[in-house]
């Protein structure tokens, strides 16, 4: 197991593990025993950022309906939608090729966010367990680990972490923000 991270807490990629050349970042999540009528949907998605903490195009928003990045090599990739969140482990990943990804990009930032979740009258206080981690593609070793500890009760949107540039290098935060609003809050954020 790798690096636990604490919400807040910034860490270099370069100095943890110097030969990762892309990352298979896994997100997963467990549904409270509480009944709201219907299946949680939860479902992860990268933003692509500029300079301007900005998406650079709608095409750089990634998810379940826009698996791959615009860029020709395709560096950053959605594996699909899990409906459920059923069983142990990552319930969606998202690989990032570090090499490939655009100059153009600075930020990655990685969200999951309730489908539905009004509708449905979900929550993320509904929900335990929620991690993220990033896992070396060539390896497979989990390299860092960040799990949410606080009750989002109100909360149907999630900023988990950002994969960012800085001074030539690729760092991680650990961001855990939560947000009212759905996919769309998130989405305000960044256009």
């Amino acid at each position: 197991m790798g690096i636990s991270l604490e919400k807040g807490q910034r860490i270099s990629l370069n100095k943890i593990a110097p030969d990762l050349v892309a990352a298979f970042i896994g997100l997963g999540w467990d549904v409270n025993t509480t009944d709201t009528g219907g299946d949680f949907d939860l479902d992860a998605a990268a933003f692509l950022l500029g300079s301007d903490d900005k998406l650079i195009s709608d095409e750089h928003f990634i998810f379940y309906n826009n698996l791959t990045s615009p860029d020709t090599e395709q560096s950053v990739k959605h594996l699909g939608d899990n409906l459920t969140g059923e069983g142990d482990g990552d319930d969606e990943v998202i690989i990032v090729d570090l090499r490939k990804v655009p100059a153009d990009v600075q930020k990655i930032v990685i969200s999951v966010t309730i489908h539905e979740a009004d509708k449905r009258k979900q929550n993320f206080g509904q929900v335990e367990n929620a991690f993220v981690r990033l896992v070396d593609v060539q390896t497979k070793e989990e390299i860092l680990r960040f799990e949410l500890q606080e009750d989002y009760s109100v909360e149907t949107a999630m900023i988990m972490a950002e994969v960012y540039r800085k001074s030539g290098e690729w760092r991680v935060s650990a961001v855990g923000s939560g947000y009212q609003g759905g996919l769309q809050a998130v989405l305000n954020r960044y256009l």
